[in-house]
């Protein structure tokens, strides 16, 4: 049995990332059975120290601004029986600039190596170029979620593609609880109901929604949209709850009041499986037309639900085939005419429900848990000889 390092942030620290690997690993177990000889390297932030990590033996603590502390970890990992490394990559959760601190635990590294780009760019800007192109020269197979990302990488830094695997974003599946009940729980009995969930930041388009909305209410009297989520923490630190009350503001000046539901706090999993299976359409109205991968969008589509999204990188990928659910940032227009038209019309809202359903399944977590299974072992192989390439692109 192969035994992993996973390298991230983990749970109990409430952090996206922290909850794909956790479910990454189950998954992983799911498929190969759990292993004893497996280690989770967690990132931690000194200020709110490691309590939660230091006494489980499954855990290697790692303090993200303490520089020597890489180094001494990859040493750690090269006296164990670890076989892979397979390290969630995203800039923000390592030390130094632009997380250069990783560099110094890879460089030290002896163990083969799998990064899973969590943020790939069209063109890599500085200071992120320099660094994203050492981990990817130095990882023995690269995981994205997206196909456009693989294009992306090869053009940037010169990779051979077949180092390159697409597996999508890890879902779960839908709730197990009767959705009728769901619904009846939740107050969206008698509702046509548009969810957007996450931590609240500026920059997610939702205003461009509230701005279509007096128009879709015209049509669909009975419409309502839920923004489920605590606002961003850093925003928090920075302005208060500014933008929050903002939105409250543009929703009462629209004469929304009895249209929107704001629910300011912390959803676990199990509440955001609840109400995306209870909701009627999943909204991501981003304006970053170069998001490659969200996390959100990847839940909505796991459980099945229809998705009017903006037409940014992850959404374009991951909803192909499902063209007409995409429209352009800010044209109230055309998200007024469309909203209205899905909330109205349930024979469309089930068709498309159907095709999502079909996306979705192959995003479930067992699925994405045996295809990392699948690309360990050919990494293995590869080692030892028995296989050219790594990698195989899954579609």
């Amino acid at each position: 049995m192969i035994r992993i390092a996973y390298v991230s942030t983990y749970p109990p620290r409430r952090c996206g990332l922290a909850t794909f690997t956790e479910h990454l690993r189950q998954s992983i177990d799911g498929v190969r059975g759990p292993s004893d000889g497996d280690r989770v390297i967690v990132l931690y932030n000194e200020s709110d120290g490691d309590d939660a990590y230091r006494h489980n033996p499954a855990y290697w603590p790692l303090p993200a601004q303490n520089r020597t502390a890489y180094a001494e970890m990859a040493k750690r990992v090269n006296e164990s029986d670890i076989d892979v490394v397979v390290l969630q990559h995203e800039f923000g959760i390592f030390g130094g600039e632009a997380g250069e601190y990783i560099l110094d635990f890879i460089a030290a590294l002896e163990k083969p190596l799998v990064t899973t780009f969590h943020t790939v760019f069209a063109e890599p800007p500085l200071p992120y170029r320099p660094i994203q192109e050492k981990i990817a020269a130095a990882s023995d197979a690269i995981i994205v979620m997206n196909r456009q990302a693989i294009p992306y990488l090869v053009k940037a830094f010169g990779l051979p593609e077949e180092k390159i695997v697409y597996i999508p974003h890890g879902a779960p599946g839908p709730s197990s609880e009767n959705r009728d009940s769901l619904r009846r729980r939740l107050g969206f009995s008698g509702r046509k109901v548009m969810l957007t969930f996450g931590l609240l930041s500026r920059g997610k388009g939702i205003e461009s929604v509230l701005a279509a909305l007096p128009g879709v209410v015209r049509k669909v009297p009975e419409a309502l949209y839920v923004i489920a989520g605590q606002t961003h923490p850093e925003v928090k630190k920075r302005e208060g709850e500014a933008y929050r009350d903002e939105l409250k503001a543009l929703i009462h000046r629209l004469g929304l009041d009895g249209h929107v539901r704001m629910e300011d706090r912390y959803f676990s999993e199990e509440e955001l499986i609840d109400y995306l299976t209870a909701c009627d359409l999943y909204v991501t109205p981003y304006p970053g037309m170069q998001q490659i991968t969200s996390g959100t969008l990847a839940y909505a589509v796991g459980v099945g639900r229809p998705v009017v999204s903006t037409p940014y990188e992850h959404a374009r990928d991951l909803l192909q085939g499902c063209e007409e659910l995409l429209l352009p940032y800010g044209d109230t227009t055309a998200w007024e005419e469309r909203l209205g038209q899905l909330l109205a019309d349930e024979a469309a809202l089930k068709r498309w429900e159907e095709k999502v359903r079909q996306i979705g399944a192959n995003t479930h977590w067992p699925r994405v848990g045996e295809q990392h299974v699948a690309l360990f072992a050919r990494m293995c192989a590869a080692k030892r000889g028995e296989v050219k390439t790594i990698g195989t692109v899954s579609h």
